[in-house]
């Protein structure tokens, strides 16, 4: 789960990180009152779930500024919010239709006098938490990994000691931060770790970290993502999802306890396992096809989520062609089977169905398919359902 930008920093500022003043605005009126109440300049950033937004564009509005626009005057703040709520902002990260603005930050512009990125993830190679750290900060840190990996600055923390001042003080140093500002910069990755840690995030970034010209050392963006398995722990964290930024098809499969990514090809996977989906998605491609989505019904599917599934696939006006996938260990091949010609038989598909059963009672699955007298495709491996269904989508 994502959160917007300001609620990240509203996390960094209960932990004791040092943020600037912002006001959250729903519409041009408010966004002008916010900045009566703070004065100018100010930095109007558009709060969307998605990275690039000062590179962005409005798409169709004939402006030439991005999501992120710096404001001296309380009319221009007015008129910039105007095209931010009506126009959908283009990033790299939301395709071509981009995304509806729906909340902006009116921010306290604050004087750059250097800027540096803090990021923490879950390192699955050491099985740990790991801060990373780099001296350029306000850019793409994929960009900086690339092109000089040794700028890169990590540091493993413990998930119960968290961040140690041993281990948080040389990288203030190696960040080039004087000795006035490495108390400060200390205590931004204490924040840091400590909502990563304590709130089961899956990425928390603050980029860029800015020093001011006066020595100040504070969070200028910051977003964050949580482990969705375990907001259960965390109604105060599950409160702060914005469901207008999220896949609409995704939201109404995970109600039906499905698992689905929205992808941007033709042939529709509907498989049991996300080992397997990886592996389906991965061999209609080798064959020439796309997927056009990851749907994981999971190991004890029935018919209702299987119906559900078949209508969340068939919702996506891209898909030519459906690969069923699934492995019967806990659930029987017979019994998917039963489910899959009942779900068929409901929603009543259009397009090519193509079925690969594989595990116990496989034969008796694929009597009842071939016998169900439907427009149901079957295959007799993974190899062969691949070549079949990207043939139909064809």
């Amino acid at each position: 789960m994502k959160i917007h930008e300001y609620q990240a920093k509203e996390l960094l500022s209960a932990a004791g990180a040092a943020v600037p003043r912002g006001i959250v605005a729903s519409t041009p009126a408010e966004a002008q009152k916010a900045f009566d109440a703070m004065g100018g300049p100010v930095v109007l950033k558009a709060q969307i779930h998605a990275g690039g937004r000062g590179k962005g564009r409005f798409k169709d509005s004939g402006k030439d500024f991005g999501g992120v626009k710096f404001i001296r005057s309380r009319d221009e703040v007015g008129s910039v919010a105007e095209v931010m709520f009506k126009y959908p902002l283009v990033t790299k990260q939301t395709g071509e239709e981009g995304q509806r603005v729906s909340k902006v930050l009116v921010q306290h512009a604050a004087d750059i006098a250097r800027e540096v990125y803090l990021g923490m993830v879950v390192d699955r190679a050491i099985g740990m938490p790991v801060l990373m750290a780099c001296a350029e900060g306000g850019v793409e840190i994929e960009e900086v990994a690339a092109r000089s990996p040794e700028k890169i600055l990590k540091a493993p923390v413990n998930p119960d000691a968290g961040l140690l001042p041993f281990q948080a003080r040389p990288l203030a140093f190696a960040l080039e931060f004087t000795p006035a500002q490495v108390p400060q910069a200390e205590k931004m990755m204490t924040a840091l770790a400590r909502v990563f840690l304590d709130k089961d995030c899956s990425l928390a970034e603050i980029n860029p970290l800015v020093v001011t010209p006066s020595g100040d050392v504070l969070a200028l963006d910051a977003k964050m993502t949580f482990d969705d398995n375990a907001l259960f722990r965390h109604p105060d964290i599950e409160t702060l999802r914005d469901e207008t930024e999220e896949n609409p098809a995704e939201l109404r499969a995970a109600r039906s306890g499905l698992s689905y990514i929205s992808l941007t090809g033709t042939i529709g996977c509907l498989v049991n396992g996300a080992g397997l989906a990886m592996s389906t998605m991965d061999i209609i491609k080798y064959h020439g096809g796309e997927p056009a989505n990851f749907l994981d019904v999971g190991g004890g599917a029935n018919k209702d989520q299987v119906t559900e599934a078949f209508r969340i696939l068939l919702g996506d006006p891209r898909v030519k062609a459906v690969l069923v996938n699934i492995f019967g260990g806990i659930m029987k091949c017979d019994i998917i089977a039963a489910a899959i010609i009942a779900a068929f038989q409901e929603v009543k598909p259009k397009v090519p169905f193509v079925v690969r059963l594989e595990g116990t009672n496989v034969e008796a699955g694929r009597k009842l398919l071939k016998e169900s007298g439907l427009n149901i495709t079957t295959a007799s491996d993974l190899t062969d359902a691949a070549k079949k269904v990207v043939a139909a989508g064809r």
